[in-house]
């Protein structure tokens, strides 16, 4: 791994695109978050559209019972002929009589509720005094608009924050969904740092969930949270900034942060992340075989986009080209920015056409974009990858940090036997 640069990319100019725009909505974020909250219900008070989007996106069959569904919002609700927000008391009421196990019931603003201008906050305030204790009811927007998908956890853990219950004792709060394998691998290194007392947000039952005040400190393992960190800095709480846990730099430096905020001595931190360390090293190098010299291109898609070009560039030994964001918080992305070498094209924000000209100037060996741009480049004889198989695979802390490199290798070597079996 190449020593840090004597200057990243944290003040690098920044190219301000405000285009048209192609990401998912952030209804998607249903889909991880309804598997994460074991007795959370998600109800998108939406159109038919909405319903089947989560119905695909989640490949989720008919006889199936998942912890999520959708309102629908029928014409008439839509003409203002019918008064939706009985209809929504109603419609809640026969969910929690049918399932009794909901702890926490979410109503999920879309596009058409939106539209309307449904009002899903004195909704929830209403049928939460009515169903209390039993039951929590909070609102969220989820509308693709003007956000990106990942907004949609965002908006969700930043909608708990309020309503979490004060403490004063110090503790540390890692922020942002991960798949169980992942939070458990996350929970034992700290546990063996000697870290702790350590809670979740979300946590994976109503029962379980955090409680937060002006001693607790908080790090991110996600990079799209930044509604979330300004609530929780609004309740008092401190973050801790750090990169973020993507590759075997990234897991390290995480640690690090933490571990320097709660004094752990330098040889029992040597002593806990050595192994897997080792195991992370030679997990990449497999993959770097293939990744090594190649250029790559970021859409913004995820606001994964810098952590990743992080991982990429110093770990993989790729040249990144661009890296565009949907959003651009430094405050979060700072450290990451500080280990990026200067030379890459930084961009916030979307104009596909604008990105679409510099892509097919560069003609990098990989580009990593949504799906609605990867089938036609990959026509064009570019090699992609889709940025949401990015959110929705287990890529945090040492343990993926092979899976991650072999994300980003594999496209690059399908292309390769192809132009083999095509010179054959």
């Amino acid at each position: 791994m190449p020593p840090p640069p004597a200057t990243g990319c944290r003040s690098a100019p920044v190219l301000k695109e405000r285009g048209q725009h192609e990401v998912f909505c952030g209804l998607t974020g249903i889909v991880w978050l309804h598997r994460k909250m074991q007795d959370a219900f998600f109800l998108v008070v939406g159109s038919r559209t909405c319903a089947h989007l989560l119905q695909s996106a989640a490949g989720v069959m008919i006889f199936a019972e998942p912890r999520f569904g959708t309102a629908i919002l029928e014409e008439q609700d839509l003409a203002g002929l019918a008064d939706a927000q009985e209809e929504l008391d109603r419609e809640v009421a026969r969910l929690l009589a049918r399932r009794p196990d909901i702890r926490q019931l979410f109503l999920v603003g879309s596009c058409p509720s939106e539209v309307i201008k449904l009002d899903l906050a004195k909704a929830a305030q209403r049928l939460s005094a009515r169903h209390a204790p039993h039951v929590r009811v909070l609102n969220y927007s989820g509308s693709g608009i003007e956000t990106t998908f990942t907004q949609g956890e965002d908006a969700c853990l930043a909608a708990m924050v309020p309503q979490l219950p004060e403490k004063s004792a110090r503790e540390l709060l890692l922020v942002g969904a991960l798949p169980d394998v992942v939070e458990d691998q996350a929970l034992r290194l700290l546990s063996d740092l000697g870290i702790g007392p350590v809670r979740c947000l979300p946590a994976r039952r109503a029962e379980d969930m955090p409680l937060v005040g002006p001693d607790t400190v908080f790090a991110l393992t996600q990079p799209f949270l930044g509604d979330t960190h300004a609530a929780l800095e609004r309740r008092g709480a401190r973050h801790i900034p750090a990169p973020f846990p993507f590759g075997e730099e990234g897991t390290t430096e995480w640690l690090a942060a933490l571990a320097r905020e709660f004094d752990v001595p330098a040889g029992r931190f040597e002593q806990v992340t050595a192994a897997p360390r080792a195991r992370a090293r030679r997990a990449v190098a497999a993959a770097a075989e293939t990744l090594a010299g190649r250029s790559v291109f970021f859409f913004p898609d995820s606001q994964l986009e810098i952590p990743l070009a992080r991982f990429l560039t110093r770990e993989c030994g790729m040249e990144a080209i661009e890296i565009g964001t949907p959003y651009l918080h430094k405050a979060l992305m700072g450290p990451d920015l500080d280990l990026i070498a200067p030379g890459p094209n930084l961009s916030e924000g979307q104009d596909v056409d604008r990105q679409l000209d510099r892509l097919r100037a560069a003609r990098p060996d990989l580009t990593v974009c949504g799906l609605g741009l990867a089938n036609p480049l990959e026509a064009e004889g570019l090699a992609t990858k889709w940025a949401i198989e990015l959110v929705f695979t287990p890529v945090h802390l040492y343990e993926q940090v092979g899976d991650l490199a072999q994300l980003f290798a594999r496209p690059l070597r399908r292309r390769d036997l192809l132009k083999l079996e095509a010179a054959e």
